[in-house]
């Protein structure tokens, strides 16, 4: 057991470590989608699917209540938190539109979505991110693989290049976490 442990610690570190010295102009270039659309009165929409879905709700929250100190809370809304309402739409529309539908309906052009997917092809997110694209909103993919079909839909790609969907999700919290720092620093300042 602790050789299988020692293996998934050294396959996060690697994983990790190869993203962020290929992907932290992204990172950068996310940071100022999110920071320019809620310093003009825009919001946050996230989504995504099971384990993605919960860190979703986990990045919206810290943007909500608070990530390193107090302060303000921003908007933001994790699509994925609704029950009612995505199993309404799953049941008489289809879940591929379970995203879209929602950002049709509470999403502006000022605003970002946020859509996870650790193949990058989810329907349900492709459907989203192509729901805001059409309104005129920009979009951030946490994606993984190769970035799948959502790597040509978003404005900005993350893609951690796994095959492994744990260390993929352990990533995507990552990018979220430093996503909350930046933006809660560049708003609000350190405190």
């Amino acid at each position: 057991m602790e050789k299988r442990i020692q293996q998934v610690v050294e396959e996060n570190i690697e994983t990790t470590k190869r993203f962020f010295e290929q992907s932290t102009p992204q990172i950068v270039q996310a940071a100022h989608l999110i920071i320019d659309s809620l310093s003009n009165g825009g919001k946050v929409l996230l989504f995504g699917n099971g384990g993605s879905a919960a860190d979703a709700q986990h990045i919206a929250s810290e943007l909500i209540n608070r990530f390193a100190f107090d302060r303000p809370g921003l908007v933001a809304l994790a699509l994925t938190a609704d029950s009612a309402t995505i199993t309404a739409i799953g049941i008489e529309t289809g879940f591929d539109y379970v995203y879209s539908r929602q950002v049709e309906t509470l999403g502006r052009p000022n605003d970002v979505v946020i859509g996870l997917s650790t193949s990058g092809n989810s329907s349900n997110v492709v459907e989203g991110v192509k729901a805001a694209n059409a309104a005129g909103m920009k979009s951030i993919g946490l994606l993984g693989r190769d970035g799948g079909r959502l790597a040509q839909l978003v404005t900005v790609p993350l893609i951690v290049r796994s095959s492994d969907f744990a260390r993929i999700q352990e990533v995507h919290l990552t990018i979220g976490h430093i996503l909350c720092d930046l933006v809660e620093r560049e708003l609000f300042g350190h405190r």
